[in-house]
């Protein structure tokens, strides 16, 4: 099978999904209206509350959904073979990442730019609220914790992403700048940016920087997971204009460039897939296909971080209302670009299929490894870049994007935290500081209480992201899916991914429930059981929204 067939296929069928299917839902279900008054505009703050160009806000929002996940996910899931990840990704992406960013974006819109946590106290009621508040904690402990270990990973294995990865922080500051005080035009500031992003890319293997193995008693990696949490910490009390924006928008930009130079190179190789299409010959220990497919891969088909970003940063950003369909659909179309190139780096990107058995050795392999050197590989064969340019690039690609998503990330704990002070009549927990402290002194407990003085604590609880990150999708559609009802508009379209998610979720988490304690895990066992709670807790208030929210329209219908 050649790669090119995959990839025509692929860009097609979500190239529909946006300008059919995606115009279909902006004008018969959520029913945009141009002229409704933005929360951007009418609680315009200059920190958090910005009406932003939707440009500049697709990039804010794309690159702080995309992260890691969109390459790891899929690049673990091809050990069942091409097709399944490759069918998820592209139906996952048309038919539910897409309604489902887009729809939390315009119900956040509609409700003052609430995050879908505090608006579930609303629409659904208190019970669900506070579900729904813990399963976005863990959620959120886990992304902000595991993503800095992975940024500190990839940073002590390639010392020549250091300075391009940091560098870029310094590229948005100027960019921010620019646009924000008008100095230049945004296609002059795009031009300089990504010349900049890319002669640090071009600099990175000249001036490698490594970090000593052991520093004061701690890690070399353990000392980049401080760091990095003390720069978010920072970052998530600047104003969105100062450094989220221009950050996210140039990498945004950057992430299309390298799907370009990705893509060109597929087209110019024409690289067979050298990995079975469904595969029946998986390694000892490798889970049933079904139903973990479906939370394996989640960023790339659809993932429930996707609807905290929505409401929780890009709700305060949106300029018009008809801009929720270019950002957040388009949004999810950019991500499910990001794991097909994964899909196709990591199935295509080996010699032999013997090459691509020796990477997939057990379940979860392959990850960013098998993106990077696959697509290293094709870009080197393709284009003629030296092979450990492409690989700078690449891993550039995958740090910086998971450095927007952290950055983003830990600014939606600190709302979090301060979403409970506004709850339970705390004030002190409303201001900015003391919600970032215990949102950053959080993720440290995890880190480097369950991980020990490597701060690797969050992959301890990691196993369990993908069936509690799906379970809050699920949760996000439950809302947006009563509010339409009680619009009197149609519901199938966010029901029937609703009912999926919550059937996939709660099969995945009984399987992994068997494997925690066949295993003796113990304490991923309580947590389990305590997700899997939720995720019944979920359903049952579905089922009782759903009927009660019925049962009022048929009443004022009498009335």
């Amino acid at each position: 099978m050649s790669a090119i067939v995959l990839l025509v296929l692929g860009l097609a069928g979500m190239a529909g999904g946006y300008f059919v299917y995606s115009k279909f839902i902006a004008e018969k279900i959520y029913r945009l209206d141009p002229d409704f008054k933005t929360p951007a505009h009418e609680y315009e703050d200059g920190v958090d509350f910005v009406p932003t160009n939707r440009f500049i806000l697709w990039g804010h929002h794309f690159t702080s959904v995309a992260g890691a996940a969109p390459i790891v996910g899929p690049a673990i899931a091809v050990i069942w073979g091409w097709l399944p990840a490759f069918l998820w990704v592209v139906f996952g992406t048309i038919f539910f990442a897409g309604i489902h960013d887009f729809g939390a974006i315009w119900a956040s819109v509609r409700n003052k730019a609430k995050s879908v946590g505090a608006l579930t106290g609303d629409v659904v009621g208190s019970r669900a609220r506070s579900i729904f508040m813990i399963v976005i904690f863990l959620v959120l402990l886990m992304v902000n914790a595991v993503f800095a270990v992975v940024i500190a990973g990839l940073m002590m294995n390639f010392s020549s992403a250091v300075v391009p990865v940091w560098g870029a922080i310094f590229v948005a500051l100027i960019i921010g700048q620019l646009i924000y005080r008008r100095i230049l035009s945004l296609p002059v500031v795009s031009v300089i940016g990504v010349i900049a992003l890319y002669a640090l890319i071009g600099i990175g293997p000249s001036v490698p920087l490594q970090m000593p193995a052991e520093v004061a008693g701690f890690s070399g990696n353990a000392v980049w997971i401080l760091i990095l949490f003390g720069y978010a910490a920072i970052a998530s009390l600047l104003p969105v204009w100062v450094l989220l924006q221009p950050r996210d928008y140039i990498n945004g930009l950057q992430l299309f460039i390298g799907l370009i130079v990705l893509y060109g190179a597929i087209l110019l190789l024409n690289p067979s897939i050298v990995a079975p299409m469904v595969n029946s010959d998986v390694p000892a220990g490798t889970p049933s296909m079904l139903p973990l497919l479906f939370v394996t891969i989640a960023c790339g088909a659809i993932s429930g971080f996707h609807g905290l970003v929505s409401s929780g940063t890009t709700s305060k950003q949106l300029n018009k209302e008809t801009d929720a369909r270019f950002v957040g659909y388009f949004g999810a179309v950019g991500e499910g670009m990001l794991a097909l190139a994964a899909i196709l780096a990591a199935t295509a990107g080996f010699a032999t299929l013997a090459d691509w058995q020796a990477m997939y050795t057990a379940f979860g392999a392959g990850g960013v490894n098998a993106f990077v050197e696959g697509g290293a590989f094709m870009i080197h064969n393709g284009l003629g870049l030296p092979e450990a340019t492409a690989a700078t690039l690449l891993t550039v690609m995958a740090a910086l994007f998971a450095g927007t998503t952290m950055d983003t990330g830990l600014r939606l704990q600190r709302y979090i935290f301060q979403e409970w002070g506004e709850i339970y009549h705390q004030p002190w927990m409303k201001k900015s500081a003391p919600a970032t402290l215990l949102a950053v002194g959080s993720c440290l407990v995890l880190a480097f209480g369950a991980g020990g003085a490597d701060g690797t604590g969050g992959l301890i609880i990691w196993p369990l992201f993908g069936t509690t990150n799906q379970l809050l999708a699920g949760l996000t559609l439950l809302v947006i899916t009563v509010m339409l009802v009680r619009l009197r508009r149609p519901m199938w379209y966010t029901l029937a991914p609703l009912c999926f998610l919550l059937v996939m979720t709660i099969a995945a988490l009984l399987i992994q429930l068997r494997t925690f304690f066949n295993d003796g895990n113990y304490f991923l066992l309580i947590l389990d059981i305590v997700v899997l709670v939720a995720a019944i807790m979920v359903a049952m208030e579905c089922a009782a929204a759903l009927k009660r929210t019925r049962a009022d329209m048929a009443e004022q219908g009498e009335g």
